[in-house]
């Protein structure tokens, strides 16, 4: 593997962004739990929270700045859905024991990173909103702000069981774990794009890219 030829897959900036949420996330689960069960906690802790918070917002506006193409390719792949993707989640199951066959060659995302894509902004644009109204709830109607804490907790579970998810195939399956390393060099095995990622493998091989 490690003499095998690379495809470039994600720039230094996506890369930045991808961290700073993450770490901001699991900042925002750790901080904002206790707060969740009810917990009593000091002041600061809220503080570290709403840090956290601005700190979860950056990659977007970064991304936006630094690497345009980059978040127009994840945000358009993310909402472009077609046949071969919904065959892909036919068979994801199959996929996460190591059992599926014949899966239909896919884009540079695949029918469950799309899936993880829609439902991690779903559940961010939520947190966002409600955490929003949480925060300046004086701002609000009392019925808004009361309904704000249980969306809230919603988003909140969303987010956790798509990041689990997403840990497990990018560390703990085989057959995906190098994809963990386009995430941290930029870079996958040639072997695992045209596995992984044929349609977009094959776009590659057309430009002489590769």
């Amino acid at each position: 593997m490690s003499n095998e030829r690379t495809v470039k897959r994600f720039s230094k900036f996506v890369i930045i962004a991808h961290w700073t949420n993450a770490i901001s996330f699991i900042m925002l689960v750790l901080t904002g739990l206790p707060l969740f069960l009810g917990i009593s906690v000091p002041d600061v802790l809220q503080i570290v929270h709403r840090v956290f918070a601005v700190t979860f917002l950056l990659p977007t506006p970064f991304m936006i700045l630094m690497d345009r193409k980059g978040f127009m390719n994840w945000t358009k792949n993310a909402w472009s859905w077609k046949k071969h993707d919904f065959q892909f989640l036919a068979v994801f199951p199959l996929e996460l024991i190591g059992k599926a066959k014949n899966i239909p060659k896919q884009d540079f995302f695949n029918g469950g990173q799309k899936l993880n894509s829609v439902l991690t902004i779903i559940g961010a644009i939520i947190m966002v909103c409600t955490g929003f109204i949480m925060w300046f709830k004086e701002l609000f109607p009392k019925v808004l702000v009361q309904w704000a804490y249980p969306v809230h907790d919603a988003g909140m579970a969303i987010m956790v069981a798509v990041i689990i998810g997403h840990v497990y195939l990018s560390v703990g399956h085989p057959a995906s774990r190098p994809s963990f390393m386009g995430m941290t060099k930029g870079v996958v095995p040639e072997s695992y794009a045209k596995e992984h990622h044929g349609r977009w493998y094959d776009e590659l091989k057309e430009k002489n890219e590769i």
